[in-house]
């Protein structure tokens, strides 16, 4: 797991996709998974919208949050580091962000932060001030250090956000579920990890106040499979290393017209649907408490491509535009177009 971190550069840009290796397989369905439904994304009343992601899918979820803090209103982050932390290079991405072998530069990004925001390049950094934040890491997590995730607090704290670190778990570099098939402490696809907790109770109670148990029979809603060329800021996904298609859970609740919360849910690399199906849209233990809480899933989907083998999000400038962390950034943006349409 360390040593291909060390190698030549064709190889880095493959597993700095935060070097989620291992072989890519298709998880095995659940009693309570859903069939994808072909349709386009509905418009619905969304009363507040949050954002959620593991690894590259972290970093991508801090960048939603800090570039549109006026519109998202909380977010749930494993295994990963502070906001710009690559700051648009591969080594400070490997070496500083992943490793610890450089440190973040925290500082720094809190500067690039505000002066950003003064620019109008992201929301006003007031914005974080008291907004709900869940951190979590695990202990056996060797491919972003606890350092790299101990930052991540400290930025969220000095703009004033109201952070829950859980770094308790033994866990591997994973997003953790009760739906894992992976165990707690490993590092291995497709990355779901069963440590025998209940991450999403947690963050979801952080995030949305006080929840409903889940629901552990069949799920009501339904999941929609769309086109994400709709939505993408160049009217081709896979031009922005995005999958043709992404997954949308609506529960039966929030198609009838009641109002909702909206919660974008980021797979990590090696995670997406053309690496392991739709294990982590059914296994993120998220469409249960969907069910129940009236909150609508978004899981777009990221894919590989010649300079993104593992199908990561964009947190370093892969696609090669300097503004990926902010607004106008393709990834950013064709997400938030998939916002804009779900809240109307």
């Amino acid at each position: 797991m360390r040593t291909p971190w060390k190698t030549a550069a064709a190889t880095v840009a493959a597993l700095l996709t935060v070097a989620l290796t291992g072989t890519p397989a298709h998880a095995a369905g659940t009693p309570y998974t859903k069939t994808p439904v072909a349709g386009t994304l509905g418009t619905y009343p969304v009363s507040a919208v949050y954002v959620a992601g593991v690894s590259s899918g972290g970093y991508l979820a801090t960048q939603l949050q800090v570039a549109y803090s006026a519109r998202i209103r909380g977010a749930a982050i494993f295994a990963a580091g502070p906001y710009y932390c690559a700051q648009n290079t591969v080594t400070q991405a490997l070496y500083g962000c992943g490793d610890n072998l450089y440190p973040t530069y925290l500082s720094n990004l809190e500067a690039y932060t505000r002066t950003w925001a003064s620019y109008g390049w992201i929301d006003g950094v007031g914005n974080l001030a008291g907004q709900p934040v869940y951190v979590y890491h695990g202990g056996s997590d060797g491919t972003v250090k606890k350092s790299v995730t101990d930052d991540l607090v400290r930025y969220y704290r000095d703009f004033g956000a109201s952070v829950q670190y859980d770094a308790g778990s033994a866990a591997g570099h994973a997003w953790v579920t009760p739906y894992g098939t992976v165990g707690c402490t490993a590092t291995a696809s497709p990355f779901l990890n069963d440590c025998g907790t209940d991450p999403q109770g947690s963050f979801l109670t952080r995030l949305l106040g006080a929840v409903q148990p889940p629901n552990t029979g069949p799920l009501g809603g339904t999941l929609v499979r769309f086109s994400q060329d709709t939505y993408a800021v160049n009217g081709w996904a896979a031009g922005l290393s995005m999958d043709a298609s992404g997954f949308a859970y609506v529960p039966a609740a929030c198609a009838a017209g009641t109002t909702c919360r909206l919660l974008v849910a980021l797979h990590g690399c090696a995670q997406g649907y053309a690496k392991v199906g739709t294990a982590f849209v059914d296994r993120a233990n998220l469409n249960q408490y969907a069910d129940t809480n009236r909150l609508i899933v978004l899981y777009p989907q990221a894919t590989a491509s010649a300079a993104n083998p593992n199908g990561c999000w964009d947190w370093w400038g892969y696609l090669g535009g300097t503004n990926y962390p902010i607004k106008g950034g393709a990834q950013v943006e064709t997400v938030m177009n998939m916002v804009r349409r779900l809240d109307g």
